[in-house]
């Protein structure tokens, strides 16, 4: 397979078999080969040459799976963007990565216009439609396993994006590796309400399932209600998602295992899953979540831990088929098992590199392995944990703290529905932490309850200086807790 989009075509499912089901449509495969194909065609007519950039701007809807397999085949290359991005985030997205063509859903038609470089071309989804009446026996053209496919951006957390380039080889790879992991069959049902432009939703929500010839549900928006009721109607077999999407999942009452009988186990991913979250679910819903992880340059997925083998709760797991991690120090030296480091990745999943930004580029490798950023250890058994970003770490006396420690405590307290904690300066210490904690209804906690709770189990430099409560805590786009928001909140509230 040289071309990513040939899954599509030879995906073993039939052209009668569904592909994908949205807000009570179902398209078939025959359908789905027949838009990229109709509208690749229609793309190469109006322009499009291999290595061209074409921008994405849809949630959800089945208007983003055609388009971003139609660009891949014709030899282009997809910038998936959020499309609900402000005009100074998108406009920031569209010109660094010197899209051409713009698809975009009309929905948004007046950020895209307001956000779009010059000479770019515009194309929304009614035009979309017109677009798809090209010829339906086009086939993807052939490219090389480095060639470049997706420009995916990073969330930015420490400054601008980045956009991090994935070949061809590099997703063709991934997609193996998470059907393997998962178990992957033709018989599962997908349940993708993850946002398709980002690497998660991409990879596991879409790529790995569509390649096996699975069924694909898309929901645009998570409301825990919605997406109940969506896995019960679909008969969804596989349920990816982030940590705070479980959470909000608990909440729902009158809901058991008896509302799920098709489901078969949950996947979480992009953020660590605090454990009460975790087993507050597993006991409404009598479904186990397994914990993974991988970054965006990595394709996604690194590590989960194994459908049919030993679970490991706090653990992401061990590394997927193709993929090697290990552990490092500050020097790259390759630390023993129970010893804290960086964890560190290789593999054919490893990206080329981030756009334009050699010099990111270079400091984000230790010769062939690629520095995720996340400290972590693993055990004796190969299974590995983070222990936090390394951006995240609060060093305190020159100390290291380690706030997902500290999180892990809170959210164990009855009534705590959120909690973050992130560091501030201070002239004295360097860095002290702070705490964000959002209650569930009815419950009510004050900030020297909480400290008095955590004294037990850590020691007084680790304890939250101050605790500040909100309603609900700020997500990125992607459903995780924002803790760039919540340090500039911290700094601005309690740093000198």
């Amino acid at each position: 397979m040289e071309n990513l989009a040939e899954i599509i075509f030879s995906s073993p499912s039939s052209d009668q078999e569904i592909a994908l089901y949205f807000e009570g449509k179902e398209i078939s495969y025959g359908e789905l080969r027949g838009k990229v194909s109709a509208l690749s065609s229609s793309l190469v007519k109006a322009g499009l040459k291999p290595e061209d950039h074409v921008a994405l701007i849809f949630p959800n809807f089945p208007d983003f799976v055609f388009s971003f397999f139609a660009v891949i085949s014709a030899g282009g290359v997809v910038i998936p963007v959020n499309p609900v991005f402000k005009p100074y985030e998108m406009k920031y997205i569209l010109s660094h990565s010197d899209s051409k063509i713009i698809l975009y859903s009309k929905l948004f038609e007046e950020t895209v216009k307001a956000s779009s470089p010059e000479n770019s071309i515009f194309v929304d989804d009614l035009l979309l439609s017109q677009l798809e009446e090209g010829e339906d026996d086009f086939y993807p053209i052939p490219r090389g396993k480095n060639n470049l496919a997706v420009i995916m951006y990073t969330s930015g957390t420490t400054g601008r994006p980045k956009g991090a380039m994935l070949s061809h080889g590099n997703l063709i790879s991934n997609s193996t590796s998470v059907i393997d992991g998962l178990k992957l069959t033709r018989r599962d049902v997908m349940l993708t309400v993850l946002p398709l432009f980002h690497s998660f939703g991409t990879m596991v929500g879409m790529i790995s399932p569509l390649r096996v010839g699975a069924k694909v549900a898309l929901v645009p928006r998570f409301l825990p209600d919605i997406i109940l009721k969506a896995i019960k109607h679909f008969k969804a077999t596989v349920f990816p998602a982030v940590p705070s999407m479980f959470a909000l999942l608990n909440r729902v009452k009158d809901v058991s295992r008896q509302d799920l009988p098709s489901l078969k186990f949950c996947i979480s991913g992009g953020a660590p899953m605090p454990i009460e979250i975790m087993e507050e679910f597993e006991r409404k819903f009598g479904v186990l979540i397994y914990e993974g992880d991988g970054p965006t340059e990595c394709s996604p997925v690194t590590a989960v831990n194994p459908i049919d083998g030993k679970r490991k709760l706090s653990s992401i797991g061990i590394p997927v088929k193709n993929v090697q991690m290990d552990i490092v120090d500050e020097e790259g030296n390759f630390l023993k098992p129970e010893q804290i480091g960086e964890i560190v990745v290789k593999g054919p999943n490893v990206f080329l590199g981030y756009y334009k930004d050699e010099r990111a580029t270079r400091s984000a490798f230790f010769g062939e392995w690629f520095r995720t950023g996340d400290i972590g250890k693993k055990d004796k058994e190969g299974y590995f944990y983070i222990i936090d970003r390394k951006k995240d770490i609060i060093i305190v006396d020159g100390v290291n703290v380690y706030p997902r420690e500290i999180e892990e405590l809170i959210y164990g307290i009855e009534g705590v529905k959120e909690t973050a904690v992130v560091g501030v300066k201070h002239h004295l210490h360097g860095e002290l932490p702070v705490a964000f904690v959002a209650l569930s209804e009815g419950y009510f906690l004050g900030e020297d309850e909480i400290i008095k709770l955590l004294r037990r189990n850590l020691a007084d430099y680790k304890l939250p200086r101050r605790i500040y409560f909100q309603t609900s805590l700020p997500k990125t786009p992607t459903g995780k807790i924002s803790k760039m928001e919540l340090r500039k909140k911290a700094q601005e509230i309690f740093g000198e």
